[in-house]
């Protein structure tokens, strides 16, 4: 596979497309993380456990989304991306909305399982969308603004999430931040325009593979033996495993730590999400495009550095005895940490045909979900649970702290290791 030479076109249009998809990515990650704000609300009503919180807040949301990833993901890549975007955006709103309607842990279950099937869809023509709108030289740039999408929904969902539940309670929370996400959708149907696949990219006269789409055993064996695609795709998916865990039991540490409310909670979490993640996303992939422009393996081996880096900050701040201390230390590693997701995004979208794309990033997308969302919230449950009646409420900051611990330090080996795989093909990008 060449890259084509010269320029980006679009002008300013393409960076409303970029913006419009970022705010996608940040509803996105706002109605998964609302739960987050209301778990205590939603423990006490419906009397729950440590462990059936985890399996709401992420088991749920994941199973369709496992199901549905690669599907999507395969469809991204044959059909019209904007629509796929705008239709899955306002599917994910409304299930988000209906959560407030729930009678109990089952039907709340069934809800969330419908939001995991709304975002299966989004994630990957994004990307897709983003890679031919941009040259591959500001790639990273371009998809670091794209994942501050992930800092501004948390935001969102902790902000607005904690003071409307504080006022009206946590099923006009699910209700009131569910219904903009349908509007958005539509108006992102109407002023986002589907670009030309692949207008970077140009095939070898004698590679195929390029510009049609092939069978599906014949992509996944494709990524399969790509090696710059696997490893960073694992090394993100350990990444992110603490992001999640932070992103869903933070809040719930606080209030149970400290005394302090929901509302006050959401405010501090949204001010220090904002304050360090968007300058974070946006001048890690500046600094990632940088750096990759004297080496490109300094792509992964930076990701590898600042990933090392959060262990010790993500470490003690939760075993910090100060409100102030442990919102201090989480956003020194915050911003560490989401700094290498335009780097990584770019990566995984560099290194495979214009028509794997899509393909590759609901894989990406399912391996992150797995990891993160899947597995990770319910085993630190399980943990917490297991351990409260040695640790009392320390019981939940020891859960997220071994998984923090475990999750970057493969994370920091496999980014390295990823470098390795990292050769001149990959430098234009």
């Amino acid at each position: 596979m060449k890259i084509k030479s010269g320029p980006a076109s679009g002008g300013v249009y393409r960076y409303y497309v970029l913006v419009m998809l970022m705010l996608t990515f940040m509803f996105n990650i706002a109605d998964r993380l609302v739960m987050s704000i209301v778990i205590e609300d939603i423990k006490a009503e419906f009397v729950l456990s440590d462990t059936q919180i985890g399996l709401l807040a992420g088991t749920a949301f994941t199973v369709f989304y496992l199901i549905l990833g690669v599907p999507a993901g395969r469809l991204a890549d044959r059909s019209n991306r904007r629509t796929m975007v705008a239709i899955s955006l306002s599917l994910w709103s409304l299930m988000s909305a209906l959560c407030g309607a729930a009678l109990g842990f089952w039907t709340l279950l069934l809800a969330r399982l419908g939001v995991g099937v709304g975002e299966a869809g989004g994630g990957p023509p994004s990307v897709s969308i983003i890679t031919d709108y941009f040259a591959p030289h500001e790639l990273s740039r371009a998809m670091g603004i794209f994942a501050a999408g992930a800092v501004l929904g948390p935001v969102l969902g902790y902000v607005a999430g904690g003071l409307v539940a504080e006022a009206y309670g946590w099923r006009w929370t699910f209700v009131i931040l569910g219904f903009p996400g349908i509007l958005l959708g539509i108006i992102l149907y109407w002023t986002v325009r589907e670009p030309k696949r692949g207008r970077f990219y140009t095939q070898d006269t004698q590679k195929t593979g390029a510009e049609e789409q092939q069978p599906f055993m014949i992509t996944m064996r494709s990524l399969w033996t790509n090696s710059v695609f696997v490893r960073v795709v694992l090394a993100n998916s350990f990444t992110n495993i603490p992001s999640f865990a932070f992103a869903i039991w933070l809040a719930p540490t606080l209030i149970r730590n400290f005394d302090v409310t929901q509302g006050e909670v959401g405010v501090y979490l949204g001010a220090v999400l904002f304050a360090g993640g968007v300058p974070g996303m946006i001048l890690g992939g500046y600094l990632a495009d940088f750096l990759a422009s004297k080496n490109p393996r300094w792509r992964p081996y930076y990701c590898a550095l600042a990933v090392l880096m959060v262990l010790p900050f993500w470490t003690f701040c939760l075993l910090s005895a100060s409100l102030e201390m442990t919102l201090a230390l989480y956003i020194c590693g915050y911003v560490l940490l989401v700094s290498t997701q335009g780097a990584a995004i770019s990566m995984v979208q560099s290194a495979v045909l214009p028509t794997e794309r899509g393909t590759a990033s609901s894989i990406s997308s399912l391996s992150i979900n797995l990891l993160g969302y899947g597995i990770g919230p319910a085993l630190i449950g399980l943990m917490s649970d297991n351990w409260a009646d040695t640790y009392g409420s320390m019981s939940l900051n020891y859960a997220v702290i071994a998984t923090v611990v475990v999750s970057l330090t493969m994370a920091t080996i496999v980014f390295w290791w990823t470098g390795k795989a990292v050769n001149a093909e990959l430098a234009p990008a």
